[in-house]
């Protein structure tokens, strides 16, 4: 956030409502938090500039983009200095397989998650892509047996 704001129950509940479902019209969202619109939508607006809301998005399904399977991978690199990790961390971000990319604290040195067709495809991703990356050290992939819980 850019600014210290302070937040109070109506602006956790208008977040909450936003977070459920960002096409709520203010009118909506007004009903909702027990606001009229006028002032909902400048706390809107307020929570906007102050960078506590940061956009909107749609949450688009992987099976109609026939990216039925997710893998998540452990990556543990042997580069040090910060031109290979920075090389490396380009190069594995602009993979449109890639759809969420983290550096962690201690063991694994990244965190990689891919959505791709099929096994087949998660294949050639690894061995034409990533395990091919001069900085690799070792990867530890991960397939889910079951979403519990997600944000998206």
């Amino acid at each position: 956030m850019s600014n210290e704001i302070t937040l109070d129950a109506i602006d956790r509940d208008i977040m909450f409502h936003l977070s459920q479902d960002g096409r709520l019209t203010n009118v909506e969202l007004a009903r909702r938090v027990g606001l009229t619109p006028p002032p909902c939508l400048r706390r809107v607006k307020r929570l906007e500039e102050a960078g506590v809301i940061t956009g909107y998005r749609a949450v688009i399904n992987p099976q109609a983009l026939g990216r039925d399977l997710e893998v998540l991978i452990d990556v543990e690199i042997y580069a040090q200095d910060r031109k290979s990790f920075e090389d490396f961390e380009d190069t594995v971000a602009s993979y449109s397989e890639v759809i969420e990319f983290r550096r962690m604290y201690g063991r694994p040195d990244y965190f990689v998650r891919v959505a791709v067709a099929d096994h087949a495809a998660y294949e050639a991703f690894l061995t034409e892509k990533l395990s091919g990356l001069p900085a690799v050290l070792r990867l530890e992939s991960h397939l889910t047996m079951k979403k519990i819980k997600t944000s998206e």
